[in-house]
């Protein structure tokens, strides 16, 4: 399916988003109970840190996160691995609540922001005629992570202290991704992209969008309502699945078990949105990204069965794999990829800032005592509202032509 240079670039985007797993809340959240246990602090406590400092990442990797239209490939993944390598060692030597705090920074900024980003915008810019299946195959590399790393984990820490494995995570990505970047993208150019022979004579006359153009555009903002609800609703219910299980009555296994059908189902999706995209563009498939994760609400707010467990990850997990690759391709179909990284930078620090937003809410209505059923409902109402906004405008997504 894919050759040479080509191969290159995905093998690339495949390790990058790997490696970002170390920035995602599914990996920290391994540590939660030993970070808690070290400084004596609350899940309250932890849960307004994570969120604060993930709130402050999002700022940054809007300014930071441009940056990557000014460099060459190499050279700004080069300046991410050593940010991500300090930010690992760091996370190893966390003796307080504000160096906790710093750390969280650093690991979203560097991991989840910046890692994910340069994967993904280096994928969307080099990529036209197969941009879908290029994608789905980069984000195979999270997918991997989160199928293998939390075992992992949890077995290397029954023996080995957490502060070790994060400074065993530093000197790994320190030795094996600047060997990554010189083999695989050295000499990855804008001007050495894939050729589509169909595609290009069209590309050559779209209008190429700068950020600034972009946020005067209504589309972009009614897009981001419905990209943004994936994030902060599955952050949310996967910051507070324990909420959900005692609500339910599932119990640990169940809700386990369920993450299982989450995983498989997400690389199913992965695969297949890949090539609908490539036949039909992101533009047209946009409209039924959340229709699957409106229907996890629904199943959420009406069935309590331990059955009705697997529906509910399942279907958040088809979502998530169209939100994936759509995240990216679509604002590459629609503004070009001339200023992809920046506008990229600000849709992934929405993004990054979405999960903040999550963890916050949930933890808000939690509090005020809001049933887990009140909770999916006020979740399905923001999807009904971002689709139904989708829909008015969708025969207006295509792009301008010069």
């Amino acid at each position: 399916m894919f050759k040479s240079l080509n191969f290159k670039v995905i093998l690339f985007g495949f390790i990058f988003t790997f490696f970002s797993s170390f920035g995602q809340s599914f990996f920290l959240g391994l540590f939660n109970s030993s970070i808690r246990d070290a400084l004596s602090i609350t899940h309250g406590q932890f849960g307004s840190i994570y969120a604060s400092a993930t709130l402050l990442s999002s700022f940054i990797l809007v300014w930071v996160g441009k940056k990557i239209d000014d460099f060459n490939i190499l050279k700004f993944s080069s300046y991410v691995i050593i940010l991500l390598s300090i930010s690992c060692f760091l996370f190893s030597k966390i003796s307080s609540i504000v160096f906790l705090f710093i750390s969280i920074f650093l690991m979203r900024l560097s991991g989840q922001g910046l890692m994910s980003h340069t994967a993904t915008t280096t994928i969307a810019r080099f990529f036209e005629k197969s941009r879908g299946r290029a994608l789905s195959t980069t984000w195979l590399g999270l997918s991997l992570a989160e199928f293998i790393l939390p075992l992992l984990i949890i077995f290397l820490l029954t023996f080995i202290d957490w502060r070790n494995i994060w400074i065993a995570i530093s000197i790994s990505v320190i030795i094996i991704l600047p060997i990554v970047i010189i083999t695989l993208v050295k000499n990855v150019k804008l001007d050495s992209r894939e050729k589509s022979s169909v595609l290009n004579i069209k590309t050559k006359d779209i209008k190429q969008w700068t950020r600034v153009e972009v946020l005067k555009d209504y589309r972009f903002y009614i897009i981001c309502l419905s990209m943004l609800a994936m994030p902060w609703i599955a952050t949310g219910t996967f910051v507070y699945q324990s909420f959900i299980v005692s609500s339910k009555n599932w119990g640990p296994y169940v809700i386990a078990q369920s993450f299982m059908v989450y995983s498989v189902l997400s690389v199913l999706t992965l695969f297949l949105s890949g090539f609908l995209i490539d036949k039909f563009s992101s533009r047209r498939l946009l409209i039924y990204m959340n229709i699957p994760l409106l229907l996890s609400t629904f199943v959420l707010h009406y069935f309590n069965s331990p059955i009705s467990s697997f529906a509910f990850l399942g279907l958040i997990g088809i979502s998530n794999g169209l939100a994936n690759i759509l995240g990216s391709s679509t604002w590459a179909e629609i503004y070009g990829v001339k200023y992809i990284g920046s506008i990229k930078a600000l849709t992934t620090a929405l993004m990054v800032f979405s999960t903040a937003f999550g963890t916050a809410l949930f933890g808000f209505l939690i509090d005020k005592s809001f049933s887990v059923e009140q909770i999916a409902l006020v979740s399905g109402s923001y999807i009904l509202i971002a689709i139904s906004l989708l829909f008015l405008i969708k025969n207006k997504l295509n792009p301008q032509y010069l």
